[in-house]
């Protein structure tokens, strides 16, 4: 006779001994696409290929090919290690003060009217995407409280992969595109690009890359930005800037930072993600910054604690350490001249790699117009390679790009440079 219970106990065991079973809830669950950047370095880090190149990562890479450190905030990150008086804790959960005050100052100059005014207000994020996603739940919230919103969005085309799933994520299924990036012309197209905006309704918001816009590192003129503003003042659109690197598209913080410096000035609200992990190179500590400029100080403390209770749900804490960094070198004079240094000599070998590649592709012959190489500015390069290109260069030179033609530039160097435009030239020629 079986204990009381028993039965139960022997189905637990059978259960739980039924590796076959469809006992996962998540057994019917849809794989997720790989993004290509997973493939394609999939791809070459399994090519033994002895001259094969990737230049569709992210960081910056020195001449020797490896991910650069600052100097500067290596000797930083040393001397706050060993600061006898540091102790762990927990910081608030819209980040270190300090921090947030020197990121917002980096974006809109201390002068700002904005901050004299008191209608600014900022949050260190664990990274870039995480300050877009902060944006996007806040304006969910903000304008669902009047009616039910939900985009539409508008996003350029092209544009970083992961921006639409970020804001959908948020609650926002609406997201459109706008003209950006004219394959012909090689080049921003502002005629389509403000037909596209001026037929967005009223209240949508438009994301705009102040500088070092990805994937094509084109950026707009400021007579370019006079014109959009315009556009959106008179459309009332809100307008989403992103500042992902500042000071490595010109080598320059304000210039960088211009087009969110003009958009503040003319009175505008708007939202600005930054990011500070390129600039100084702090791949592994994501910090950014979510910056926010609203038009009375009456609303500050209202946005704030719906910003912190959002936070509270989605990370609860920043890290502390790239923070410290970012604010140690912002808030010192002395450091502040040697980091604007070290980046204005990381934009020069930039735009002398674009130049050298472009010569490189003249003397062979390459066919086509190739000066929007040095049209561009930032860390990325929109060559104005095809799908089909681009695949043969991977399968047949081991040259290894993103699939809409991007490429790293900082990981070109004087080892690889000469064959990287030889396997250009193949690509363009052998599909002619």
């Amino acid at each position: 006779m079986s204990r009381p219970g028993s039965s139960l106990n022997e189905k637990r065991v059978k259960l739980n001994e039924d590796p076959g079973g469809d006992l996962s809830v998540f057994t019917k669950a849809l794989t997720a696409a790989e993004s290509p950047e997973t493939r394609l370095l999939s791809a070459f880090n399994k090519d033994p290929h002895a001259r094969k190149a990737y230049l569709a990562g992210r960081e910056y890479y020195s001449e020797e090919g490896k991910t650069f450190e600052l100097r500067l905030v290596r000797r930083i990150k040393q001397q706050l290690s060993a600061d006898p008086t540091t102790r762990p804790e927990y910081p608030s959960s819209l980040g270190l003060t300090e921090f947030t005050r020197r990121a917002t100052e980096v974006a809109l100059g201390k002068s700002s009217r904005a901050i004299v005014e008191n209608r600014v207000f900022g949050v260190q994020t664990p990274g870039f995407t995480a300050a877009v996603r902060l944006g996007a739940e806040l304006l969910r919230h903000w304008y669902n409280v009047g009616a039910d919103w939900c985009g539409p969005v508008y996003l350029s085309s092209p544009c970083h992969d992961s921006l639409a799933g970020i804001f959908q994520a948020a609650g926002i299924p609406d997201i459109r595109e706008y003209y950006y990036w004219d394959d012909e012309q090689r080049g921003i197209c502002l005629e389509k690009l403000l037909k596209d905006l001026g037929k967005a309704p009223e209240r949508s918001v438009v994301v705009l890359s102040a500088s070092a816009h990805y994937p094509t590192g084109a950026d707009l003129s400021q007579n370019q930005w006079a014109m959009i503003t315009k556009l959106v003042m008179r459309r009332r659109l809100f307008p989403f800037l992103l500042l992902p690197a500042q000071a490595l598209c010109y080598g320059d913080l304000e210039r960088d930072a211009w087009p969110v410096q003009y958009c503040a000035s003319q009175g505008m609200e708007l939202l600005c993600a930054q990011s500070f992990s390129h600039c100084f190179g702090l791949y592994g500590e994501a910090v950014g910054h979510l910056l926010c400029v609203l038009k009375q100080n009456s609303l500050l403390l209202s946005v704030q604690r719906q910003a912190d209770k959002i936070v509270r749900s989605l990370w609860a804490q920043p890290s502390v350490g790239g923070a410290q960094v970012v604010a140690t070198v912002l808030s010192n004079p002395a450091h502040l001249v040697e980091w604007k240094q070290e980046l204005k000599s990381i934009v020069e070998r930039c735009m002398l790699i674009r130049e050298v590649l472009r010569e490189r592709l003249r003397l062979l012959g390459t066919p086509g117009c190739w000066n929007h190489l040095t049209q561009q500015g930032g860390l990325y390069c929109f060559t104005g390679l095809n799908g089909e290109q681009v695949e043969f260069l991977s399968k047949r030179r081991h040259v290894y790009l993103l699939p809409v033609g991007c490429l790293n530039v900082s990981a070109i160097n004087g080892r690889n440079l000469d064959y990287i435009a030889e396997s250009i030239h193949l690509a363009v020629t052998t599909s002619i």
